[in-house]
């Protein structure tokens, strides 16, 4: 039997920006996140028939084939079906979990396909390359959800910690942020709204205006670019203040993406947050619902956790994770 697990993330700034072609338009372009303690699990284990089990416990689902072959995109778990199809799995059960809620926005489907393609390497394999694994993963991921991914979110998932994706021509680099994370947590509040989003539909929307020339998409793009910059220098001289006015900027300029971006509910519950001590909040992922964080100082924390479950948000207990993908 092999277990594997990976984390979630907490996108910081620069998020949609990381998806192609859109970064090549925007010199300097990078995204900031965090990967937090919510993980996504997958366990696979041999069987003595012959045949594969796909099992999904979040989704009570489950799908059956004979060989690696009769596994598609058209499969009830398609995103499991195809990342065994790439590593002709056979003769096993598949099973998979995730400790984030659907449509949190948090990266879990990311999450989810690292460690499925982190266990089902090391059953192949007995070992993997991390450029291949990421790859793999974000390739099986776009033909799941069928419009662009970003590549922000593998990363994460794959090595853990607060990190900058440097977005060039060249290619993606990692960088790992030296920030204190128990100063930053003890920052944030994060909290499930209780809508579900599709980052997936989204972002392909903002993708498709940007590429057909929309100026005011490009404009706010730009913009998102020099935040994330911005909050990176903040973050690594430890500037609290000057974090949380970032991560305002960084949600204005995100609204104004899209109308679907924000919604009512999110507004009102981020009106509670700001009464009770809050200086910033954002959506996590392509908003539209999921999940939100609000920012403030230490000594808020829990007024603003009571104020965003007094509103009708779940609050969720997490940590920053230094630690990326497991497999044993």
């Amino acid at each position: 039997m092999i277990t594997s697990s990976a984390p979630t993330r907490i996108d910081l700034a620069g998020g949609t920006i990381d998806i192609w072609p859109l970064y090549l338009f925007h010199d300097g372009a990078s995204t900031l996140n965090a990967a937090i303690s919510l993980r996504a699990h997958a366990q696979l284990e041999s069987r003595n028939d012959g045949r594969l089990v796909l099992r999904s416990i979040d989704t009570k689902r489950e799908s059956r084939a004979s060989d690696w072959t009769g596994l598609s995109g058209a499969d009830q778990l398609p995103l499991l079906a195809l990342a065994a199809r790439h590593y002709r799995l056979e003769n096993a059960t598949l099973t998979t979990r995730g400790e984030s809620p659907a449509g949190a926005g948090l990266a879990g489907s990311s999450a989810l396909t690292i460690a499925v393609c982190g266990a089902l390497a090391q059953w192949k394999t007995g070992s993997f390359a991390a450029a291949d694994l990421l790859q793999v993963a974000m390739n099986v991921e776009c033909q799941t959800i069928r419009v662009p991914t970003g590549v922000q979110d593998y990363r994460p998932a794959l090595y853990g910690g607060i990190a900058s994706i440097a977005l060039r021509v060249d290619g993606i680099e990692r960088l790992a942020l030296d920030v204190d994370a128990t100063e930053l947590e003890r920052r944030i509040v994060l909290a499930f709204t209780g809508a579900p989003r599709n980052s997936g539909t989204n972002n392909w929307e903002i993708t498709k205006r940007h590429l057909d020339g929309d100026r005011h998409v490009f404009d706010c793009f730009e913009r998102i670019r020099d935040t994330a910059a911005a909050m990176r220098s903040a973050l690594e001289r430890g500037d609290w203040d000057e974090v949380g006015r970032q991560i305002a900027i960084e949600w204005d300029n995100r609204k104004r993406l899209a109308p679907g971006v924000t919604t009512p509910a999110i507004e009102l519950l981020i009106a509670r947050a700001t009464a009770a001590g809050a200086t910033a909040a954002k959506v996590c992922g392509a908003g539209g619902g999921g999940c939100l964080f609000c920012y403030g100082p230490p000594a808020r924390r829990g007024a603003i956790s009571g104020a965003l479950a007094g509103g009708g948000a779940r609050v969720l207990d997490y940590r920053i994770e230094t630690e990326g993908l497991r497999v044993g």
